[in-house]
């Protein structure tokens, strides 16, 4: 067996026995990858992880970079009270216009808003909006822009808050100051931004999974 294959083994346990799938979360994968989107989604335990952070927060605001098909959307918004409020961005009108009838069909659609356009756009215009600091953010969008995404979430958020950076390792990567992909000197440079930055506790942990090897950065906003 393979050693990519026995991480999907052990993620389809994990999935199976932790994390299992509803009708809405099934629906969000099959009609993302019907309408052409990359598969790049969270995997069920990932999403589950998420969640869990989101509910131990106590979270009533979320803001997530990076909408995709709405499949990460519907476990971030189930972890907040009915009346809560999920901002997410999305780039890409066409992921857009799938995620809003995956959220709909997940009947979410009263509490998450998806925002169409580049997010470096629609983050000023949220923050112009002077809204509550959100409580948690997931970061989960074009890597090369990871350090201003991070920036505008010290922005958006307060004390107590959780900022939340996916994909982090890059398959290994991250680690090699010389590599000049976008990507990957986006990841560095936000991952140093957060462990020099005063307002900011923060780790980062490798995970492999049916979606290889990466990992996520995980900040805490200080008083």
């Amino acid at each position: 067996m393979s050693e990519s294959q026995l991480w999907d083994d052990v993620d389809d346990y994990f999935t199976t026995h932790l994390t299992p799938e509803d009708e809405a979360l099934r629906a969000a994968l099959d009609n993302s990858e019907a309408a052409g989107l990359p598969s790049i989604a969270v995997t069920a335990p990932q999403a589950k992880l998420l969640q869990l952070l989101a509910q131990i927060q106590g979270a009533r605001t979320i803001l997530e970079i990076g909408t995709l098909g709405g499949y990460s959307t519907i476990w971030l918004a189930r972890a907040l009270p009915a009346d809560g409020r999920l901002v997410s961005l999305e780039y890409s009108p066409v992921h857009a216009e799938v995620a809003t009838r995956n959220l709909a069909r997940a009947d979410l659609d009263d509490i998450v808003e998806v925002r169409v356009g580049p997010a470096l756009e629609s983050l000023p215009r949220l923050a112009a909006e002077n809204p509550p600091p959100f409580d948690l953010v997931f970061i989960d969008a074009d890597k090369g822009n990871n350090p201003h995404y991070v920036e505008w979430a010290l922005e958006l958020t307060g004390p107590g808050s959780l900022i939340v950076v996916d994909n982090v390792v890059r398959g290994g990567r991250v680690a090699d100051a010389d590599n000049p992909a976008p990507d990957v000197q986006g990841t560095r440079t936000a991952l140093e931004l957060i462990g020099r930055h005063p307002k900011l506790s923060a780790t980062a942990i490798q995970t492999v999974g049916s979606k290889g090897y990466d990992g996520f950065a995980l900040a805490r906003v200080l008083p």
